[in-house]
């Protein structure tokens, strides 16, 4: 007899990952890491050696990688690593996010769901390796970014989003090289957050925001020093 349509499996089994996304996981990781060093060419054919997979899942890999501005690919050479921000580029992009971030931050103190709410206490968990162990420096990365997405789509305004968004800023600040005490003085800071919007206070979120960003300045301007 079939079990009941409304009763829920015990033991459900996990669905495997596409090979697609643990391909572009394995080069996202060996990227931020810099096993894949800025500015490198990369080499198709040596991937697919490498992780054992056609050519096939590598192209749809580069490509997403591509869009997210962390390759680049040039016109009968192929795909290279991007380059490194300069100092320039690392100023611009903190004064950018202080002038918004912060902003979106107030905003989603009054409007963020509790969906949203919810997932952002998630992905707070998540980096903190809460249930499931230490995350790894790159698998950090993208839930920080992740987490700053939400924030900023909870606010309302879909241009503050999209502007963040489109410059993939936590990709590109990992990346600069590995600060393993930036994940756990960030999850403290995005705790201080987490509550100030759980107690909808709009000066206390801009200000925990405002806070957040200028002490993320502090860790990676050591690497220009």
């Amino acid at each position: 007899m079939a079990p009941p349509v409304n009763q829920m499996p015990t033991n459900p089994i996990k669905r495997p990952p596409r090979l697609g996304d643990e391909v572009y996981n394995t080069i996202y990781a060996q990227l931020m890491s810099q096993s894949i060093l800025p500015g490198s060419r990369i080499s198709i054919d040596n991937l697919a050696r490498e992780l054992g997979v056609s050519q096939t899942p590598i192209r749809e890999a580069l490509s997403r990688l591509e869009a997210q501005g962390l390759v680049v690919k040039t016109h009968l050479i192929g795909f290279s690593a991007t380059t490194q921000m300069d100092r320039g580029r690392f100023e611009q992009l903190y004064e950018l996010r202080l002038l918004l971030e912060p902003y979106a931050a107030r905003k989603a103190a009054t409007m963020i769901t509790e969906e949203q709410f919810a997932t952002l206490e998630r992905l707070a968990e998540e980096m903190s390796g809460t249930g499931q162990g230490k995350v790894s420096y790159s698998e950090f990365a993208r839930l920080d970014g992740q987490f700053h997405d939400l924030i900023a789509q909870a606010s309302g305004n879909d241009l503050v989003q999209e502007t963040l968004a489109n410059l993939h800023i936590h990709m590109h600040l990992f990346r600069l090289f590995h600060h393993h005490q930036a994940a756990s003085t960030a999850n403290m800071e995005h705790a201080d957050l987490i509550s100030a919007l759980k107690a909808h206070d709009e000066d206390r979120a801009e200000a925990a925001m405002r806070a957040h960003i200028k002490q993320s300045y502090e860790r990676f301007n050591t690497f220009f020093s």
